[in-house]
């Protein structure tokens, strides 16, 4: 049998279908969201602009918080107004282009993570050879090779829904185009395609995640070759990587590393790790980071200040 692909547009329930759920969703998730960017580019603009900054270890942040502000913007505006104006229609192209971007992100930020570890492991392990291991130009292949990762991830994601047959259910049961959700509405057997999608996610998710278990086992393991101001500050700096992680990617191995099917827990995990964590992130990167803040108060205190006067 010969299938088309019948639907120009789908249809997102969203979180809930009461009007007045939607509007207090809509403050909060707008004030999430708002909070989301400035915690994220004032960071980014810290770091930047910081002569006290400029170790790989903030290149590395400032580059996670910029594509949390990415990523934060692909999702939460449509859902912001689709919650404020109750019109929850997705065009099929626009579907896709969320797909893509929402995927590219957080694949790119998965291997981020990873980099960030290692930065750690060598700075803490190996602390004499940090500065020459981590090169500027070391740095920035690690980050090309994130964002590398992260469209290889999603262009793989796309590309095995985009030519899915959608022949008539358009109805997604989700706030977001993401993969589980759609390959409920195509009309031929998705189990095999299922299995692809959970090796290109939950797969990759699962990997990294142990990968940065060991690492930050290895870390620890080495704390006690420093001295007790040096363990203080390792620990503060890894206790906010491993809790970035863990808000990350416990929800992502959730939903992605079991069979393709849709939870009513998803939703749910979903707005955590779409939504929350990288709202979460400047928090956790800035008040446990002493250099961070002192930075902070310095380059925008003195700016508040003069523009006061």
């Amino acid at each position: 049998m010969e299938y088309r692909n019948n639907v120009t547009y789908f249809v997102l329930l969203g979180l809930t279908q009461n009007p007045k759920v939607q509007k207090v969703l809509f403050v909060m998730f707008l004030l999430f969201y708002i909070l989301t960017m400035v915690g994220n580019l004032l960071i980014v603009m810290t770091i930047t602009f910081s002569k006290t900054l400029g170790s790989p270890m903030y290149f590395f942040l400032a580059s996670l918080s910029f594509m949390d502000a990415i990523y934060s913007t692909a999702i939460s505006p449509q859902m912001i107004s689709h919650l404020f104006f109750g019109e929850n229609i997705i065009s099929f192209k626009n579907c896709m282009t969320q797909l893509f971007t929402g995927h590219f992100f957080a694949g790119a930020e998965v291997f981020l993570l990873l980099v960030m570890a290692y930065d750690r492991y060598v700075a803490i392990c190996k602390p004499l050879h940090y500065l020459v291991i981590m090169r500027p130009w070391v740095c920035v292949v690690l980050l090309v090779v994130s964002c590398v990762g992260g469209f290889l991830h999603s262009i793989i994601q796309l590309g095995t829904i985009y030519g899915l047959p959608f022949c008539g259910p358009n109805v997604i049961d989700h706030f977001i185009c993401d993969m589980y959700p759609l390959l409920k509405l195509v009309c031929i057997d998705t189990y095999v395609i299922g299995l692809l999608v959970i090796a290109n996610g939950g797969l990759i998710c699962t990997t990294v995640f142990l990968l940065l278990l060991v690492s930050y086992a290895v870390i620890f393991h080495s704390l006690k070759n420093l001295n007790q101001e040096g363990r203080r500050k390792a620990l503060s700096t890894c206790g906010s990587h491993i809790t970035v992680v863990v808000l990350f990617f416990v929800p992502c191995i959730f939903i992605y590393a079991r069979p393709a099917k849709t939870l009513p827990i998803d939703k749910l995990l979903s707005v955590f790790y779409l939504v929350i964590t990288p709202m979460l992130n400047p928090f956790i990167y800035t008040l446990r980071n002493s250099e961070m803040t002192n930075a902070m108060k310095k380059l925008w205190g003195g700016k508040v200040i003069s523009a006061s006067k």
